[in-house]
């Protein structure tokens, strides 16, 4: 009966992190020890105070509220579901409790003692990395770091490529490398590492003494098996290699070249003559040589969108970049990164449609032809966090001409941008349902009334306005005449700097969206219409940061810098008191960038809306990790900016 029991607890807590981290021997030894509580509705398994206990807990059945006493008020922290990990201050430094944990409704408790898990959590990385990410319920009892919690997704994430991402018709020759960096077996290690420097590479294959490949050792192995086991350079490279190796002939069909890496985990695969490992080495091929064959590495996109003319052909291309940023995301490429070289190649393509339309009307309107403007990109785009192809905003500023030619000028202005929002369009982004788009009348305009619209904005700041703040004040030239966009930022800040009260309005309105800490048990869901029980992401954790971060921002007279966790990175320069703070909000952000840009490439949409069934248990925790700043920052504001005392 006892086996029963321990095998029961084995495979429900197996389902769950830190102990999915386990291997089956350790699991069942951590399974073997834990205590079954059962507690009734409204009892309490600690109170805030209580001297810690030998053990943490997990959340068989039932529903468990940690709570917080102050001035005889009790706020709920958090709200256990089944699965998760709470009362975890014995391991963090075994202090008194500064929760209470109370059932909720009758109760199953799995009561895990400190002393067989410490064994476990010393032993296991990724399990101590769990706990040092705050992902315990209740992570509260110590500052969340979000850098830990980055680190964490990346370790725990499992990084599959068995998507058929990079496998389309009709692809170019390969690029392989057919000069390979051979060593013999017995090399001591420090030579073949010195052999790699000199040849800039990041592997090197073992042969035998017929020149055929035994092995193959990676700069990655050079981390796990040399640095980490703190080995000596004196190792010869058998003990370190891979081995054995898979080979293949380099002109099998490239869908039987991509599958035998993705399904062996391999980074290279190594080419023979006769395509098994007792034939002479002819080449080795990478994952980012597959990645470059296939035409899908930014430089060979950007070139490509440079070179056509073709409206269609930039549609292919901008598609292809869609599969990219899929890659980018499921290899944990840095959001800073991808951001980046996203908006750089959508940013070309508005380029090559400005230059587009202005080559095909110029010659009907010579006189307008000759007006300085500038394209601007506004809103997520403006900041460059526009990573799935979701609403236009954009709008163009040119300069001022008399009144008689004024008319004249914004037909062909309009001209224009109506071309680049038809090919904008045509490359897969959506309308503007607000119609915030340069062919809008409204926001094609000269330099004086584009620095009216900003001063009424900033004088009569109703909640019109205010909104508009939000999208127009993340301007960021694309194309054109630059110095128009310089003068109207100074504009701006001048503005501003008369009307001071204008950022309290705009800190009020920055605490519209509180932080979603109710993301407990159940998600803070939208309660009718569409989307019906899904988390919008953008409106309830996005927004609230980049508000405040363009508050800050605007509020230190910071240009030229638009995007948000950059504009968090400036801040925790010029604020040292919340040095920690701006870090993690920036890191925050970057977090719920990669969440909605994933959701929207699984769902095959903006990735707004997201589904809490479809969300893992990490996922969910790594979210609720990323609520945090909003809460410390939104603090910050309403005092900053005097809120508690600012009329409505």
């Amino acid at each position: 009966m006892a086996n029963v029991i321990v095998n029961r607890v084995k495979e429900f807590l197996k389902r769950y992190p830190p102990f999915s981290f386990l291997h089956e021997a350790s699991l069942e030894e951590v399974a073997g020890q834990v205590e079954v509580r059962y507690i009734s509705q409204n009892e309490f398994l600690f109170k805030q105070g209580d001297v810690a206990q030998q053990f943490f807990f997990v959340l068989k059945e039932g529903s468990v509220h940690l709570t917080e006493t102050k001035e005889e008020k009790e706020k709920v922290v958090e709200v256990c579901d089944e699965g998760d990990v709470f009362g975890v201050l014995a391991l963090l430094g075994k202090r008194p409790y500064i929760l209470n944990a109370q059932a909720k409704e009758d109760s199953l408790i799995y009561a895990i003692p400190i002393e067989i898990f410490e064994k476990t959590l010393h032993e296991n990385s990724r399990v101590a990395l769990y706990f040092a990410a705050g992902f315990a319920s209740g992570q509260v009892v110590v500052r969340t770091d979000l850098s830990q919690s980055q680190k964490a997704r990346t370790s725990f994430k499992e990084v599959s490529r068995d998507t058929g991402l990079l496998i389309f018709t009709g692809q170019s020759d390969l690029n392989y490398s057919s000069q390979v960096l051979t060593c013999s077996q017995g090399t001591a290690i420090r030579d073949a590492v010195a052999s790699m420097a000199e040849k800039g590479v990041g592997s090197i294959v073992i042969t035998n003494a017929k020149k055929h490949p035994v092995g193959i050792l990676t700069d990655k192995d050079l981390r796990n098996r040399l640095i980490a086991q703190n080995k000596g350079y004196d190792t010869a490279i058998d003990e370190l290699m891979t081995s054995p190796v898979i080979t293949k002939n380099k002109d099998s069909p490239f869908s039987d070249l991509y599958l035998t890496m993705i399904k062996n985990r391999l980074h290279h695969l190594i080419f023979t003559e006769d395509g098994t490992s007792d034939s002479p080495i002819t080449g080795i091929l990478s994952d980012h040589d597959i990645l470059l064959s296939q035409g899908n590495s930014p430089a060979v996109l950007i070139n490509a969108l440079l070179n056509t003319w073709d409206v269609s052909e930039m549609a292919k291309i901008r598609d292809r970049a869609e599969r990219l940023l899929e890659y980018y995301l499921e290899n944990e490429v840095s959001i800073d990164f991808v951001a980046s070289i996203i908006s750089e190649i959508n940013d070309t393509i508005i380029r090559k449609a400005v230059q587009m339309a202005c080559k095909k009307h110029g010659n009907n309107h010579p006189e307008a032809a000759k007006v300085k403007f500038c394209f601007l990109s506004l809103g997520s785009e403006g900041r460059e966090e526009q990573l799935l192809r979701t609403d236009l905003d954009n709008a163009i500023v040119f300069e001022d001409v008399p009144a008689e030619k004024l008319k004249t000028t914004q037909e062909y202005m309009l001209l224009i941008a109506q071309d680049v929002i038809e090919t904008l369009l045509t490359c897969g982004f959506q309308a503007c349902p607000a119609e915030v788009m340069a062919n809008n009348p409204k926001w094609c305009q000269p330099l004086s009334t584009w620095k009216n619209l900003f001063a009424d904005w900033i004088h009569s700041p109703n909640q019109q306005a205010l909104m508009n703040a939000t999208i127009f004040f993340d301007f960021r030239p694309i194309i054109g005449q630059k110095a128009l966009t310089e003068e109207l930022s100074e504009h701006i800040f001048n503005e501003i700097s008369a009307k001071s009260i204008f950022l309290n309005f705009l800190a009020k309105n920055a605490l519209l969206n509180p932080a979603p800490l109710g993301f407990f048990r159940n998600f803070i869901v939208e309660k009718s219409g569409e989307q019906k029980d899904k988390f919008d992401i953008k409106l309830r954790a996005m927004m609230p940061l980049a508000d405040i971060a363009r508050l800050m921002v605007l509020s230190h007279r910071l240009v030229g810098i638009n995007n948000t966790f950059k504009r968090f990175e400036k801040l925790a320069e010029i604020e040292p008191n919340y040095r920690e703070l701006m870090l993690e909000a920036g890191k925050a952000y970057e977090i719920l960038m990669r969440m909605r840009a994933s959701e929207g490439l699984q769902a095959g949409n903006s990735g707004r809306y997201i589904q809490p069934e479809r969300l893992g248990k990490l996922q969910r925790q790594l979210l609720k990790n990323a609520f945090a700043p909003i809460d410390e920052l939104q603090k910050i504001i309403r005092v900053r900016f005097q809120l508690d005392y600012f009329g409505s």
